[in-house]
């Protein structure tokens, strides 16, 4: 900590969102005054305006500052908020969370925890998640279905692991597909425009041309939720064309395994032989002539194979002697692709052909391609296949954890403290919504909203009587805010934890004050976007005392766990302590940590293609079922799924919903704001005279055909609900296609701004508009991002 003149400059990073940019803070006579980049650190070139408005946060007057009771029912227009002490608003919450844990069992309870991805709970997030486990409750509300779930789980059914980081240094073409990080992740946006600057092509696929798509050598402006089907599309180009990594989908994934014409599923050795064990599968050596049997224990193939078959059909000899006919498992994958002609996706995605061709010869024609993806991809209805799709075209390359693709950097070794293994496994079956999803975020205990609702509502399949909220406002980040308006109301007992009143909080028994980064310890053990981010480890000091009694979610999870008997597995209680058990694996000295808060390297080694070394008779491999890249997914044939990512339809569209498109015509996707994250900040003065009002964006044409100017009022109606906004012209919008930005309420008293009633007809909840009735199959994700809607001037009624 630098000191001059009673100035000090406090090194740490903003942990308002996942870039974590480094950062310093500056502070005079006990207030931060601002904060500025840190050039040094990692994720430090650069700062967003969000990051640069920290004092405005940390000092607003609107802040929770102390524990508070409600006295009178919910629903009353005077809550009653009384002020209470910690030990009395801690002592009340436990002693609720436990009667409801003794009367109906300890699933009877919920737990609401915001995204680490854009708020603050990034610095407690594994301990919420621990408190959750050691409580015994197997349902969280953390919308990981409309977040991150689709780029990390979902492709994980394919790849084994979450999406690694593109290799920006050394990549020949960066594929962004529904990920604009010039709103939600500077430090990554940061990345891609200095690999742009040394040569390396970029693609952009966004219904929207903002950020990093103005500055891409391709830009698809693709219909919201037709997005499998584009990337069928191009993948039907790459194989047509020969211009994918045969020999990577040969040696590296499941593509040569046999399918059964029959009944679609892949031929056992069991098939072949009684005797043969049914685990191992079978593929055709093209060179030998016959079939050969591939281990996925050890993940090998019986002899010396020398080129697998990936097209073809073949007639294989079964157990009782009568042919089985089978096919390849990618030739099926072709054949499905070679459905989607650039005509026929031309047509489903509103891409012109000529624009598919182009992304598809960039995508060809380099050597190292890499893919990210996000939530324009995963808030539809269709967003699990639609991820499958991406993640086949990927494979395609053969760049993963390749030089120049999408890598796993070797991180700093830390232990894993979220505590699963402290729920019995009987009690993780009790998840809700685990039977219809079971490869869904419910198989980690995360639930979704409307399932949620309805334990709450209608008590099936089991009452959700209490909650315990680390900062979810759901009422304004999920669809349909009505209905669970009805269903916090009825919860017997919440306790809330937050930095404002938002909606949701006004809805609780006990709120709980919150600090902000600035006025707490964080530790961050991985900056992600690169190898020397990912070798990155910091422990950022606060930078100010805490305001009021405000204190971190980390030391609430700490003292309830203590107060609900629980402290043997908090360490006693001790916060040092469970810092130093995360450590341990690193030998890193918690001391030694705090004495340098600029943070420090630890020498890592970049190593590709891992998938590729030795262990015992085969390759290590990938972290799936078949131990290679799965371009058939048994896991997802045996839940009632596709094993092939074919297109459908997003559940709320044009051509799935043609009985509502007379009068709703317009397309409605959403976007985050450059300006705040999700629900928050509205508040801030440097940030709302940027952004006054919510906003609707559309383009002129179907601006004219309603007689809306730029900057009128508008109503923005669904079957669902409806909203105001003001409107926002964009030409490079697609005629039928509207955007808009979800999480307005908060007022801005230093500007007079108002706020707006997050469940009236005139408020501005877009969440309100977007219903539950339709939901993905495979992860619950529900239509954000691809809805019907028709757009007329506001009238006052």
């Amino acid at each position: 900590m630098e000191e001059a003149n009673s100035v000090q400059r406090v090194p740490g990073y903003c942990a308002l969102c996942t870039s974590s940019c480094g950062c310093i803070s500056v502070v005079k006579e006990g207030r931060l005054v601002a904060v500025e980049p840190n050039p040094s650190h990692p994720t430090g070139q650069a700062l967003c305006g969000k990051g640069r408005a920290a004092p405005e946060l940390v000092h607003h007057a609107e802040r929770l500052l102390h524990p508070l009771r409600r006295t009178r029912p919910k629903g009353d227009p005077d809550p009653g908020w009384e002020r209470i002490s910690w030990d009395e608003a801690l002592e009340t919450t436990a002693a609720q969370l436990r009667r409801l844990a003794a009367a109906h069992g300890p699933e009877s309870v919920a737990f609401g925890i915001t995204t680490s991805s854009g708020t603050g709970l990034q610095d407690a997030y594994p301990w919420v998640a621990r408190l959750r486990h050691a409580f015994g409750s197997p349902n969280a509300v953390y919308g990981t279905e409309i977040c991150n779930f689709h780029r990390d789980d979902v492709y994980a059914f394919t790849f084994g692991v979450n999406t690694p980081m593109p290799d920006f240094a050394n990549t020949d073409c960066i594929l962004l597909w529904g990920h604009n990080p010039s709103a939600t992740w500077l430090a990554y946006a940061t990345r891609v425009a200095q690999a742009k600057a040394r040569g390396a092509k970029l693609i952009v696929v966004d219904p929207r041309r903002e950020g990093l798509a103005n500055k891409a050598d391709r830009w698809l402006r693709v219909r919201p939720g037709s997005d499998g089907a584009l990337a069928l599309g191009i993948a039907h180009l790459l194989i047509e064309e020969e211009r994918y990594d045969a020999a990577f989908v040969r040696q590296w994934s499941n593509g040569p395994f046999l399918v059964r014409e029959a009944d679609g599923r892949l031929l056992r050795a069991s098939d072949l032989s009684a005797t043969a064990n049914p685990a191992h599968r079978v593929a055709w050596d093209e060179s030998a002539g016959r079939p050969v049997l591939y281990d996925p224990a050890a993940g090998a193939y019986d002899g010396n194979s020398a080129r697998l078959a990936l097209t073809g059909r073949y007639e294989i000899a079964g157990a009782d002697g009568v042919a089985i006919p089978c096919r390849p498992a990618f030739a099926l994958y072709a054949a499905l692709c070679r459905g989607f002609t650039p005509e026929r996706v031309a047509a489903i995605t509103w891409v012109p052909a000529e624009e598919i061709r182009a992304a598809a010869q960039l995508i060809g024609d380099a050597p190292s391609v890499a893919c990210y993806t996000w939530s324009g991809v995963g808030q539809h209805t269709n967003a699990s296949q639609t991820s499958r799709a991406i993640a086949l075209l990927y494979a395609l390359t053969g760049s993963f954890d390749a030089p120049g693709g999408n890598v796993l950097f070797d991180s700093v070794p830390v232990a894993d403290v979220t505590g699963k293994e402290l729920l019995p496994p009987e009690q993780a079956g009790k998840t809700i919504g685990l039977a219809s999803r079971p490869a869904g975020p419910e198989a980690h205990g995360w639930i979704a909203t409307d399932d949620l609702y309805r334990a709450i509502l209608e008590g099936t399949p089991y009452r959700i009587a209490g909650m315990l909220s680390f900062g979810a406002n759901i009422l304004l980040s999920h669809a349909d805010g009505a209905r669970g308006l009805a269903a916090l109301k009825a919860l017997q007992f919440t306790a809330h934890i937050d930095m404002f009143m938002t909606p949701s909080a006004a809805l609780a028994d006990i709120v709980l004050p919150v600090n902000t980064p600035w006025e707490r310890e964080g530790l961050c053990t991985n900056f992600k976007v690169g190898p020397d981010a990912a070798a990155f480890v910091q422990l950022r000091p606060p930078a100010i005392a805490s305001r009021g009694e405000s204190r971190s979610d980390l030391w609430i999870a700490f003292e309830l766990a203590k107060r609900l008997g629980l402290a043997d597995r908090f360490w006693g209680g001790e916060i040092d302590a469970g810092y130093r058990a995360v450590l341990e694996p690193a030998g890193l000295d918690l001391e030694a940590l705090r004495q340098q808060p600029e943070g420090l390297s630890v020498p890592r080694e970049t190593r590709y293609r891992k998938y590729a070394r030795a262990q015992g008779d085969g390759p290590v491999g990938f972290a799936t079922p078949s131990r290679r890249v799965e371009i058939f997914s048994e896991m997802l044939q045996e839940i009632g799924q596709a094993p092939l990512p074919d297109y459908v339809e997003p559940a709320m569209g044009p051509l799935s919903r043609s009985d509502l498109a007379a009068r709703f015509p317009l397309v409605l996707t959403s976007a985050k704001s450059l300006h705040y994250c999700h629900s928050q900040h509205r508040g801030l003065p440097t940030l709302r005279k940027r952004e006054p009002d919510p906003v609707v964006e559309l383009h002129p044409e179907a601006a004219a055909a309603r007689d809306i100017a730029d900057g009128d009022w508008i109503r923005l109606a669904t079957p669902h609900g409806e909203m105001r906004a003001r409107a926002r012209l964009k030409k490079t919008l697609d005629p039928r296609v509207v955007s808009a930005i979800a999480g307005w309420w908060q007022g801005c008293t230093a500007l007079g701004l108002p706020g707006f009633d997050a469940l009236a007809r005139d408020g501005a909840n877009l969440n309100v508009v977007i219903g539950n009735e339709a939901a993905d199959p495979i992860s619950g994700s529900v239509p954000h991002r691809s809805y019907l809607c028709e757009i007329s001037p506001w009238a006052e009624t």
